[in-house]
């Protein structure tokens, strides 16, 4: 039977996005950084961080929608546990605190290249 994918959470995507998606972001805002441009790398960062999850979303509820029609295919009625939106929540805050975290390491970057320029009594 088609219910054994709405049963749990799929952890291989959950692990996937606390990953693969940070990695990405930091190595693509990192240059900007750099080049004294953060607000476009936290921006680039983020299109990374968010589309991921946003991308991850849509796949989860075409998985949904394709396992509660094949139960109604069946004839059954089935739900998803846990529910549909606390799969996307689970992603969508997952993402929230990655940007958060983006935030903060491009503002230890920032803040390590402004005193670079100083002498280290002055630091």
């Amino acid at each position: 039977m088609a219910t054994a994918p709405l049963e749990g959470l799929n952890w291989f995507w959950i692990a996937t996005e606390l990953t693969a998606p940070p990695v990405i972001a930091v190595l693509l805002a990192l240059p900007l950084w750099l080049r004294d441009q953060p607000i476009l790398g936290n921006i680039a960062g983020s299109i990374v961080l968010f589309g991921t999850a946003f991308a991850l979303i849509l796949r989860e509820h075409v998985e949904l929608d394709r396992m509660s029609q094949l139960c109604l295919d069946a004839g059954t009625t089935c739900f998803p546990h846990p529910a549909a939106f606390t799969r996307f929540a689970i992603y969508a805050f997952i993402a929230l605190f990655e940007v958060i975290a983006l935030f903060m390491l491009s503002l230890r970057v920032d803040e390590r290249r402004r005193r670079r320029g100083y002498d280290p009594q002055w630091r």
